[in-house]
């Protein structure tokens, strides 16, 4: 069943039907140990280790930062935050793999780290819509960013509709900006207006229609990550997928019935290694005669609709 449905979703993502949804699991992916932390509790980890916060919030990401930003500042904040994803490190496979997709209009990067941009650079026509801190940034809700780092001025705000691919980070990034939404300040102010989708970009929300998730790297345990992942993937198709090898806590399985979320029971460079091999394959049968191909093609929707 799994393999049929990777065959599937290669074949939508080729097509620009299935949008990926990235979260900070992806840097599992990494060759050998990376610099960069793959989980809010490593996260969390970097940012104490320097600051004493109270034991009870240690471990509790959002929480942390808000202590260091009320006794500290806020740069505080923001500098730790640089100093934990500015480490040197490569994208991983499948970051190069996304970026050498022939069409994927839209990839959503719920993490703080630069590796989708590195990847995409070998490319061109593509930019990045980043979320901004209101604490930073008083009434703005995200930037928009060119290809090489530089800000889209507000008068040309009809040119992400050129970009091939618009790289959505709805959590900030280190580059080009340094900019994090982190803290509980930062989450209660896009909190009180994700509802209305004040805080989810025009564009995001036009490329999301009609079209499904693909999330990697992700768990929804807390309600935040579930909250942010229904708010950005609403209106969109009525079928999506996540990687998600460890069993669903409650809250998560509810989560993926209430929207139709597949769980694909697999490790994540499992998947990763059978979606390159796929990609490859149908690459090789668009050589092929076209009757073949569309023969393997139909085959694998009946399996997947089964």
């Amino acid at each position: 069943m799994n393999q049929a449905a990777i065959e599937f979703i290669t074949a939508r993502l080729q097509e620009g039907h299935v949008i990926p949804y990235l979260g900070p699991g992806v840097l599992a992916l990494s060759q050998g140990d990376s610099p960069l932390p793959g989980s809010p509790g490593a996260l969390v980890g970097r940012l104490t280790a320097k600051t004493s916060v109270p034991h009870k919030i240690r471990t509790n990401l959002t929480a942390a930062t808000q202590f260091i930003e009320n006794f500290k500042h806020r740069k505080t904040v923001s500098t730790a935050m640089t100093e934990a994803f500015g480490g040197e490190a490569q994208p991983t496979s499948l970051h190069t793999l996304l970026a050498t997709m022939p069409m994927i209009p839209l990839i959503v990067h719920a993490w703080y780290d630069d590796l989708p941009q590195k990847a995409l650079r070998a490319q061109s026509e593509w930019g990045m819509v980043q979320g901004v801190s209101q604490a930073e940034h008083f009434g703005t809700w995200v930037h928009y960013f060119h290809a090489d780092g530089s800000r889209v001025d507000a008068e040309t705000t009809g040119k992400p509709d050129a970009w091939k691919t618009m790289l959505y980070q709805p959590l900030g990034s280190v580059w080009p900006a340094r900019n994090y939404l982190v803290s509980d300040s930062d989450f209660v102010e896009v909190l009180t207006e994700i509802d209305i989708q004040t805080p989810i970009p025009e564009p995001v929300q036009q490329l999301r229609r009609d079209r499904s998730f693909l999330f990697l790297g992700c768990r929804f345990s807390t309600q935040l990550e579930r909250l942010f992942a229904r708010q950005i993937m609403k209106r969109s198709s009525e079928k999506h997928w996540a990687v998600l090898p460890e069993e669903p806590t409650r809250n998560e399985g509810r989560f993926l019935a209430q929207y139709n979320i597949e769980r694909l029971a697999m490790p994540l460079p499992e998947f990763v290694a059978a979606l390159e091999q796929t990609a490859e394959a149908s690459s090789s049968c668009s050589l092929q005669p076209a009757a073949d191909c569309s023969v393997r093609h139909t085959a694998t929707e009946h399996a997947v609709e089964a």
